[in-house]
């Protein structure tokens, strides 16, 4: 019996996909049949009520990140799986540039080394100097935006879950976060995003995985995702 505070929803069923080690898969659909959806799923912020998500672990070997526990979930995050949405959340009273390097400190970095990492990094995504010291709870959308993907890119994740990441940034950003994104890819992340920009996913995607091509009557619900080796 359901909770009082459940709630289950339906957005998808019969999804199958191989994302090969070191691509990008795009998921493609109009807005609500499921393509965020996917993306909680596979990050475990959704719990899938059937099927397997299949991910190559470093520490776990192959796991299914739908019936994972918590604390191998909490370790994946941490250390191999990143997650880059449009919204920010941030301590109020911390600098963009230590928002941007905390994410390294865990990974035995000196609050100095993980700092000039950053520096780099918001460099290349256009954010001006004199934020840097800045609080992000003060920045435009288009500003937390770029500090939310500086945080995700800045420690180079196996597997990197990208929702809407450049739906409020300039074209000049967004050339920058692509040649990132490729970087990424030849250094082995894999990758699977959501992108507002058909162009921009062109550009990055190996593969696209339309939604409309499924045929939704048929509840045999499996996710598949490979990571790195």
């Amino acid at each position: 019996m359901a909770l009082a505070n459940e709630l289950s929803v339906t957005p998808f069923h019969d999804i199958t996909f191989h994302v090969p080690e070191g691509t990008f898969m795009g998921i493609a659909g109009p807005s609500g049949i499921g393509k965020s959806s996917i993306l909680k799923c596979i990050y475990r912020t959704y719990i899938t009520t059937s099927g397997n998500i299949w991910y190559k672990s470093l520490r776990y070997g192959e796991i299914d990140l739908s019936t994972a526990t918590e604390r191998q979930m909490i370790h994946l995050r941490k250390n191999e799986i990143g997650y880059v949405t449009q919204f920010l959340k941030v301590i109020p009273r911390v600098s963009a540039l230590d928002v941007v390097a905390e994410p390294l400190l865990p990974f035995g970095y000196s609050l100095e080394d993980a700092r000039s990492a950053a520096r780099k990094l918001l460099e290349r995504l256009l954010i001006p100097e004199e934020l840097w010291n800045g609080f992000p709870a003060t920045f435009s959308g288009g500003e937390r935006q770029r500090i939310n993907l500086a945080k995700a890119f800045i420690v180079r994740p196996r597997l990197l879950i990208l929702d809407e990441p450049t739906a409020s940034l300039d074209n000049d950003t967004k050339q920058s976060v692509l040649a990132i994104l490729k970087e990424m890819k030849e250094q082995g992340t894999t990758m699977i995003g959501v992108f507002h920009d058909w162009d921009m996913m062109e550009q990055v995607a190996d593969n696209i995985y339309d939604l409309r091509s499924i045929k939704r009557e048929d509840h045999n619900n499996v996710l598949e995702v490979r990571g790195q080796k």
